[in-house]
């Protein structure tokens, strides 16, 4: 059955979301360089979601959707499809509740995403991105285990979980005796910025939510311009950002995201790079490839920041050292 905008996760469900999480989850900074700010001509403020539990933002879904399992439920265990942040999340979260958590994995996934979810305690199931349905192997294997799958972006608990974010920079920008006029966040399939749009649009209405995507990589673009959920023509384009390869905007993100977003604003592996330097120099944040392109967006220049204030979500920071120097040693920049 078609989903409608009455059954979507809202403001409310966020805010049990918070009271759920609170205990388990950081509150991130909200991070200003002048140096920055005298780039651009506005006043950019970076929420540091790097410095998260396991080093993203996923780590607030993860942890909403299994704190609202039927201990049932959560004694048989989770299995997750990701890219690798959310694997890292349900590992960690199922760690915390001392349940099983199965995760489906790309094979050339980072490194310290790998480790990361075996760490936790994860069973990690690899696959070829290029070749194997993630889904169908998730799929799957929660039936033959008897496992509840948790979704990476189109399940209600995870927005909701990630919404929290939102609610946090309300609270900070409030301390700070500041009204931003734009939001932009990374999109992959569109969990993040769906439930950070749903808290922030609440507290103030007229605010711009932009998404940002990495160049090859535009479905929300696509899908927002089509009006109507849109895949990536070709989904072999390469692109640093591994964290946000989802061809098609989520079901229930996009019903969200299309009364949200203002546009997408498509970004180049090389201002990915020059944001990740930037927020290195200037901020000291180490900041993923996928978790950079927010920050990318906002330095391009193609919407009018100059005299206005910006929340810039910096998403994940889970980006293996030899890669991190790799990229960093060919942006050298005098900014």
């Amino acid at each position: 059955m078609e989903k409608t905008l009455q059954n979507l996760p809202n403001v409310l469900d966020i805010q049990s979301a918070a009271n759920r999480i609170s205990k388990y989850s950081i509150v991130t900074p909200l991070l200003e360089s002048s140096i920055l700010n005298k780039m651009t001509g506005a006043r950019i403020l970076i929420k540091a979601e790097t410095l998260q539990r396991t080093g993203a933002f996923k780590f607030r879904g993860a942890m909403n959707a299994l704190t609202m399992l039927t201990p049932r439920k959560r004694k048989m265990g989770v299995i997750a499809y990701s890219s690798g942040n959310h694997a890292q999340a349900i590992a960690c979260a199922a760690q915390i509740l001392e349940t099983k958590a199965h995760v489906v994995m790309p094979d050339d996934s980072p490194k310290v995403k790998l480790e990361g979810a075996r760490y936790y305690g994860a069973e990690i199931h690899e696959y070829n991105r290029n070749f194997d349905d993630r889904e169908k192997i998730g799929h799957t294997l929660a039936a033959e285990n008897k496992l509840t799958l948790i979704k990476p972006f189109d399940d209600p608990a995870v927005i909701a979980g990630q919404g929290t974010a939102g609610l946090e920079i309300i609270d900070q920008c409030n301390n700070l005796r500041v009204k931003p006029d734009m939001v932009m966040a990374p999109v992959g399939g569109g969990g993040l910025i769906a439930g950070i749009g749903l808290a922030i649009r609440n507290r103030w209405p007229e605010i711009k939510i932009y998404a940002a995507e990495p160049y090859g990589w535009d479905d929300h673009r696509l899908s927002i311009d089509n009006s109507k959920r849109s895949r990536v023509s070709n989904s072999n384009v390469k692109t640093i950002c591994d964290a946000l390869l989802a061809p098609m905007p989520g079901e229930i993100t996009f019903l969200i995201n299309k009364h949200l977003l203002e546009t997408s604003i498509v970004v180049t592996d090389k201002e990915v790079v020059r944001a990740m330097a930037l927020a290195f120099k200037h901020l000291k944040l180490v900041i993923e490839p996928g978790g950079a392109v927010a920050l990318a967006a906002a330095l391009k220049g193609q919407i009018e920041i100059c005299g206005k204030t910006i929340i810039v979500i910096a998403s994940g920071g889970n980006v293996d050292m030899e890669t991190f120097v790799y990229l960093l040693s060919k942006e050298y920049t005098n900014d």
